[in-house]
């Protein structure tokens, strides 16, 4: 069957592939040198097995797309089509020289047929669904709203357009075989393209020029990436499995929980004496470490991260997916100058004549200066326009370190590391950060907190309680069971401490042996490290660490017991201070009052009868994945109904405190602590429920704003889930409940649900 026709189109398309080839194999290995210039990181070689399984858990698997099912559903078949079907590209290349060609031993097995049409039409059906949905969600109709706002949309069109062509070829052929009897498989194992053939004609010929056909998009596809090395919505398809396989954590979580210690040259750097050499943090797009170039390799621009991104949702220029992008960008046009193809000039160009594109204008750093020249070799990586920065400052400060774009990311990207190493940075070596910043940076080194109050002022509030609190003095005694960490917030905020009576309240109520540290407690260091300076918080930490293995001498692994409230210093002391040498059991208060009202300790008699809809922070929900407790101890309320607002657990929307943007000003945009409020609004509560004092103080300013405006009923409240459960303790008909966390004051208000010293607003 092979004619003149067939031995043109034969021709051409070996040509074309070996053209192809060649240019993918220098694309490749342009890619690698380039990434291979990024600084060392040990940390990602293995262990190998857990690594595996997780690559082919979350690839085959799809368990990170599927997470939007829907679109996570189609694009499963559009990856299975992809690599499931690359066999049928080596068959054109028979059937575009013998239309009756088949593979060898496969080519006519009915398994193999069947498992062609079933998931080339899942493919065709499947990259329809995903055109539509990205006109759906088109940033013409959606605008900054959209995921792909600031996306190459060209790129995504070309992507779907090769994709919904392959697909259609593939069905084309099949069904051309068996209208034209060039087939023997069976009838069973061509459904979908047995339906196609019914209306074709008897073409060989034809058949062999759809095969052609497939060729020319397919080469032409790895053509055009092989020349654009950053068109990560195709290179994806080959560098996620990479990414994948080294992501930071070997057991396959999210790389959120603890910061990374500051490294230089692949190794940590000692503060004590640091190397004349050490890079402290990422000042350019070479301190970065090749794992991070291989982050910046794999964007799909899929707009996931910046669909989720507080800041971004509030109209703040910081979109996690920009950032990436814009590194990517620019690691790429600098790449002559790593490699040392080119020689930048001495002096850095004058950028004050720069302008920013009409397409993503401030917001993206990268469309300031477009292609290789030495301007692009001296910026900044972060700088305002008019020192040509990659990232500017605003972008990198907006970052409240919530980590919903990295728990988002389907190719696990790790945004927030990579914004803390720039921040390090910029506080470290150029000291350039918020002003108001500098203010706890200071409290925190001179009085061990940011709040810059003496440090006697943490024992306060065990005076307003009415029993005894033991005081670490020394090792603890053996009978006591926790250290209470009650954390800077919850010694010093007048509506935190309310928290922190509260949870000292039900323990003593429970049995549970605790001690604190009093005047003996410093700030676990979050704040500072959230802001960059890790100079700061490994001296906070290092203090730390001495003094809680003072309080834990002689405890053998299992007995050194920490619960504290706040979900900060939770995971700074279990996730962090590992680091450094401090190995405790941290609990946070509500997976300890969970356990002990599951054990019967606690009991909650008293019916609340008050809807709460609960708030999840994001350092106690996505950061540590500790969900289910503060909702298992709502739901052993009576009387409490409880609501979820639509961004909740893992999808929730951060209050706006963390990355120490407690101690910064919000400037721009709406107010994240407003926006999350509203949505808690709208499902008329009676109490917005939270468990961790940085949120509790952020919604509750945002809800004394809403009633001063009328917005709020009076009566709602900003409660911990402690605070809620302590009120459930009081038996029924006891008149009052003025002990403990200062909830109920009123006769004739048995569960303190009325009481005024709940209004947290008013603090």
């Amino acid at each position: 069957m092979t004619g003149p026709l067939q031995v043109v189109l034969g021709t051409i398309s070996v040509l074309f592939l070996i053209v192809a080839v060649v240019l993918a194999y220098r694309a490749v290995r342009a890619m690698v040198r380039i990434i291979r210039t990024g600084q060392p990181d040990s940390t990602r070689n293995g262990p190998v097995g857990p690594r595996l399984k997780t690559l082919a858990v979350e690839s085959l698997g799809h368990t990170r797309m599927l997470k939007w099912s829907a679109i996570g559903a189609a694009h499963w078949f559009v990856f299975v089509g992809f690599y499931g079907l690359f066999l049928t590209l080596v068959e054109a290349f028979g059937e575009v020289w013998n239309p009756a060609f088949h593979l060898p031993l496969i080519g006519e097995w009915g398994l193999w047929n069947l498992f062609a049409d079933l998931i080339g039409a899942g493919t065709i059906l499947g990259i329809l669904y995903l055109i539509y949905r990205r006109q759906k969600d088109h940033p013409r109709r959606q605008g900054r709203t959209s995921r792909f706002a600031g996306s190459n949309e060209g790129r995504g069109y070309f992507v779907e357009a090769v994709v919904l062509t392959v697909g259609v070829c593939i069905l084309l052929i099949r069904a051309l075989k068996i209208s034209s009897d060039l087939t023997d498989a069976p009838a069973w194992s061509h459904p979908v393209s047995g339906l196609v053939a019914t209306v074709l004609p008897n073409s060989p010929t034809l058949l062999s020029v759809v095969a052609f056909v497939k060729i020319v998009v397919s080469l032409a596809w790895l053509v055009v990436i092989s020349r654009i090395l950053n068109m990560g919505v195709a290179w994806h398809r080959f560098s996620a499995f990479f990414n994948i396989y080294w992501k930071r954590n070997d057991d396959g979580s999210v790389a959120l929980g603890p910061l990374q210690p500051m490294t230089s040259n692949g190794k940590p750097i000692d503060f004590e004496d640091p190397g004349e050499d050490d890079v402290f943090g990422r000042g350019k797009i070479e301190d970065f470490t090749w794992k991070g170039m291989l982050d910046f390799t794999t964007c799909t621009e899929c707009g996931r991260c910046q669909s989720q991104c507080p800041a971004w949702n509030t109209g703040k220029p910081l979109s996690p997916k920009m950032v990436i992008m814009d590194l990517r960008d620019h690691l790429y046009a600098k790449a002559p100058y790593l490699l040392g193809e080119k020689t930048a000039a001495e002096t850095a160009p004058d950028y004050d004549v720069l302008k920013p594109s009409d397409e993503q204008v401030w917001a993206s750093g990268y469309a300031r200066i477009e292609g290789t020249n030495d301007a692009q070799a001296h910026r900044p990586l972060v700088g305002t326009l008019e020192e040509g920065g990659v990232i500017d400052p605003d972008v990198l400060w907006s970052c409240t370190n919530c980590g919903a774009c990295v728990e988002q990311c389907p190719v696990d990207i790790e945004h927030v590391d990579h914004i803390e190493d720039m921040r390090r940075y910029q506080v470290l070596i150029e000291s350039n950060f918020p002003s108001e910043a500098g203010v706890m940076l200071r409290n925190l080194e001179n009085r061990g907190n940011p709040w810059g109050v003496s440090p006697s002022t943490r024992e306060d509030w065990i005076k307003e309680v009415d029993f005894e609190v033991r005081m670490a003095d020394g090792p603890l005694p053996y009978d006591v069971e926790y250290l209470f960490w009650v954390g800077c917030a919850g010694a010093i905020d007048d509506r935190a401490k309310k928290v922190t009576k509260a949870v000292a309240e039900l323990l003593h109520t429970a049995g549970v042996e605790f001690a604190v540290l009093g005047s003996g407690e410093t700030c676990s260091g979050d704040p500072a490290r959230r802001m960059g300076n890790e100079f700061v918080f490994q001296m906070m930490a290092q203090e730390n660490v001495e003094t809680l293995n003072g309080v834990f001498e002689g405890r053998v692994p299992g007995t050194r017991k920490i619960v504290t409230t706040c979900p900060h210093c939770f995971n700074s002391l279990g996730k962090e201070y590992p680091q450094v040498g401090g190995e405790y059991e941290v609990v946070h208060h509500t997976q300890l009052l969970s356990q002990l009202v599951a054990e019967g300790r606690l009991t909650p008699v008293t019916p609340v009868d008050r809807k709460v809809t609960y708030h999840d922070p994001c350092f106690l929900g996505r950061h540590n994945k500790v969900y289910t407790p503060p909702r298992e101890i709502l739901d052993s309320v009576q009387g409490l109904s409880t609501q979820e607002m639509h961004r909740c657990k893992d999808r929730g929307f951060c209050c706006g405190a963390g990355g120490a943007r407690m101690w910064m000003e919000e400037k721009i945009g709406k107010r994240i602590n407003v926006e999350r409020t509203e949505e808690a609004l709208g499902l008329d509560p009676d109490v917005i429920s939270t468990a961790c004092p940085f949120c509790i103080t952020m919604l509750s300013d945002a809800l004394t704003s809403k009633k001063q405006n009328g917005e709020a009923a009076e009566h709602v409240e900003v409660l911990d889930v402690s605070q809620i459960l302590l009120r459930s303790m009081a038996p029924v008909g006891t008149p009052g409940t003025e002990h403990g966390a200062e909830v109920g004051t009123a006769d004739d208000d048995i569960a303190g649900t009325g009481s005024a010293a709940t209004g947290h607003s008013q603090a």
